[in-house]
């Protein structure tokens, strides 16, 4: 799922895991060759499966050249396509950075640098309005001499010099990747040094000779997920197969890995173990070959600041006569902890209104950042000690932080300084970037132009009740003064699963697509996400999933009632987890709606599971296997649920054949489906992109005004 989607923050100690079994080509066969006959008989388009199938890219490219002629033919659809790409590759742009030594780093892709620079600055320098910048890596020029379309997907430096890289590429923007390792002094890949195949995996650096690694060791090695069930110490010198054993994991976890915390004076080594989402084990790798486990619920998400362990409970945690609520934040004196001391103290509690968002950590203090009704407040708590000699943390607000908006924060050198940087934003206020130490007022650096004529308009929060009674919260970006006469071109847009939470956002691309063309854009605060943390998400999980969607036509049917819209000008639109969104609303409120976009989605929720990482997602949607899970998990699969003799709304399903992540057969099957059944569907598959649906610029602007001009034609006749 997308970002995305894997919310599983682990502080310092977070580990990605992403990768592919085999090479690209390899996944598509083995995909297509574990349909059995019997499943064939029971989908007649289960063939579609076959990624790179001379037969399923036939059928690709039929349906492509039958989308792009419809688009192409509206007359606004090249100056759509233009200007969104002008504003993709725009120079005003805010270049983020991330400091590492002295220097700041920055990846920036624009018209001249399609595949992008990765490059760096000082602070003094970046505080200008045009920085002066040391382009590190070319990934064009690299692109081009090695006759690769590479993706970046980022750069891990070695601590104190950071003069060595492990950096990670993609071929397409698929989470298959290859990692190399590059000497920034000389600006050039490391000969004979550390280099990982392209494989699902992780790295980490553990000194200059050492690195931790999770990738597909060979048969056996990964998990039923397709992410790595072994995570090794590598010697520098030695072949990959004689890497030393850190950790092996079952076969039906989700993904193993090591990190190496190099938190000055806090060095520590660690194994996570993630069994599901929301549900893993990390161990302190002591000594040599001593594990210790850290117990606390499998639940909780664990990270270890200093010498505090900061345990973020997702469910209630009894402690001997204590109870702590789901959704609070504790601290414990991380070795007075393993040692059995269970004194810990609460530095967030939910209410019902509020839920912690993110926890950011700098040299001297932790940063949280609380959603009140979907709306950011940061505050800094301050370890200190009682009269009484106990420890406790005081808490205030951030001082200068915006009171409306969506506001991020995030430590720009967390062993070394108090500073943070300070996003803010919402849906008519460009994305402002501030620097900031924390007890002063924080310094703008950078803020976004306005890309899109945003006067006239205003930024509204609303409830809808759902079928069970409860209260749905939702934004809608409409002209102030708005005359409810029922016939607003309206886009209402949702996620609703992972515990990803929708918050106001600056989108330039809406903004100038649709916002400016006379419609209004609604974003639907919808069960499944973390908007009220926890117990919002696990409201709609595996057998209540429904509710996720009967919260979304609340929103709909009260977009009605108030008179904004109406049925034949509602469009609706979602990714991944909100493409099944959109799926099932479609297929299960056909009468709300009159055409949605359905991105990169996921739609047979009968072998979900057996594709690319689908396995991994069960504890958030069920397992199809299960005849008395499969009774409910075919409710919300839209495949198996559209009918013939149904009106449906007009569909867009859009995906990349490179997402390995969420199979591409899941949007051809639907389409495929549909189409054979008459129903009025349109579909585009990118060739590139990855699960973010595009590999670069040029790529994001032409599907992106394919969404548009197609809601555009339904919407606004």
């Amino acid at each position: 799922m997308d970002k995305a989607i894997y919310r599983s923050w682990l502080g310092v100690l977070v580990c990605v895991f992403v990768s592919l079994l085999t090479s690209f080509r390899s996944m598509a066969q083995e995909s297509s060759s574990s349909t059995s006959s019997n499943e064939s008989s029971e989908d007649p388009f289960v063939w579609l499966e076959d990624v790179l199938g001379d037969r399923a890219l036939e059928w690709v490219k039929a349906r492509n050249a039958l989308s792009v002629k419809r688009m192409e033919s509206e007359p606004s659809f090249q100056e759509l396509r233009s200007d969104l790409l002008d504003i993709l590759d725009s120079s005003a742009r805010i270049p983020f950075v991330t400091k590492r030594g002295e220097y700041y780093y920055n990846f920036w892709r624009d018209k001249t640098n399609e595949r992008g620079l990765w490059r760096r600055t000082t602070l003094e320098e970046y505080k200008k309005s045009e920085p002066k910048w040391e382009v590190i890596l070319d990934l064009d020029a690299l692109g081009k001499s090695e006759g690769e379309n590479w993706v970046w997907k980022g750069a891990a430096l070695l601590r104190p010099d950071y003069n060595r890289a492990l950096i990670t590429l993609s071929r397409g923007g698929a989470d298959a990747n290859v990692t190399r390792e590059f000497d920034l002094s000389s600006k050039t890949f490391v000969k004979d040094g550390f280099r990982l195949p392209e494989s699902k995996g992780s790295v980490s650096w553990v000194d200059i000779d050492h690195i931790f690694v999770s990738t597909d060791f060979g048969q056996g090695s990964m998990t039923d997920s397709g992410y790595p069930r072994i995570a090794k110490l590598w010697k520098r010198g030695t072949p990959l197969e004689q890497a030393k054993v850190i950790y092996e994991g079952k076969q039906d976890d989700m993904s193993v890995g090591a990190v190496h915390d190099d938190a000055p004076g806090y060095e520590r080594n660690y194994v996570t173990r993630n069994i599901a989402f929301y549900n893993d084990e990390l161990y302190w790798v002591k000594g040599a070959d001593e594990l210790v486990k850290i117990d606390a619920p499998n639940t909780a998400n664990k990270s270890v600041y200093k010498n505090n362990l900061l345990l973020e409970l997702r469910e209630p945690w009894t402690v001997g006569s204590k109870t702590y609520r789901g959704g609070s934040l504790l601290v414990a004196d991380f070795e007075a902890y393993l040692g059995g001391n269970r004194d810990m103290e609460i530095l967030f509690e939910p209410t019902d209104s509020t839920a912690l968002s993110s926890v950011t950590t700098t040299k001297d203090y932790v940063l949280i950042n609380v959603l009140e009704d979907v709306k950011n407040r940061i505050y800094v708590l301050s370890p200190g000690v009682s009269s009484a000699g106990a420890k406790n943390w005081s808490r205030q607000s951030l001082v200068g932080a915006p009171a409306f908006g969506t506001v991020g924060v995030s430590a720009v050198d967390p062993d070394d300084s108090n500073d943070y940087f300070m996003t803010s934003t919402d849906y008519l206020t460009p994305t402002t970037l501030s620097i900031g130490t924390v007890g002063q007022v924080p310094e703008e650096l950078k803020r976004l132009p306005h890309f899109f004529d945003s006067s006239g308009l205003e930024i509204s929060q609303h409830f809808a009740i759902s079928a069970d009674g409860t209260k749905v919260p939702y934004f809608m970006v409409a002209k102030k003064g708005l005359e409810l006469h029922g016939k607003h071109p309206t886009l209402l847009y949702g996620y609703g699963g992972f515990e990803i939470s929708l918050q106001p956002n600056y989108s330039a691309t809406v903004g100038r697509a649709w916002l400016t063309q006379g419609g209004l854009y609604v974003v639907a605060n919808i069960r499944g996400g973390g908007e009220y943390g926890p117990r919002w998400h696990q409201a709609a999980l595996k057998e209540n999933r429904l509710k996720a969607y009967e919260d979304f036509a609340a929103v709909a049917k009260d977009l009605v009632k108030r008179g904004v819209t109406c049925k034949e000008k509602l469009g609706i639109q979602g990714g991944s987890n909100g493409g099944l969104l959109v799926g099932n609303m479609i297929a299960l409120y056909p009468d709300l709606f009159e055409a949605g976009v359905c991105q990169v989605p996921l739609l047979d929720m009968k072998r979900y599971n057996k594709l690319l990482a689908g396995a991994s997602w069960m504890a958030e949607y069920g397992n199809p296997d299960y005849p008395e899970q499969w009774a409910y998990i075919r409710k919300f699969s839209p495949y198996q649920n559209v009918q013939e003799s149904v009106r449906y709304p007009k569909v867009l399903f859009t995906t990349s054949t490179r997402d390995d992540r969420v199979h591409p057969g899941h949007a051809r099957k639907m389409m495929a489906k549909m189409e054979s059944q008459g129903h009025a569907v349109w579909y585009y598959e990118n060739i590139e992109g990855g699960h973010g649906g595009a590999a670069n610029n040029k790529q994001s602007a032409f599907m992106q005004a394919l969404a548009y001009t197609f809601l555009r034609q339904e919407l606004m006749k």
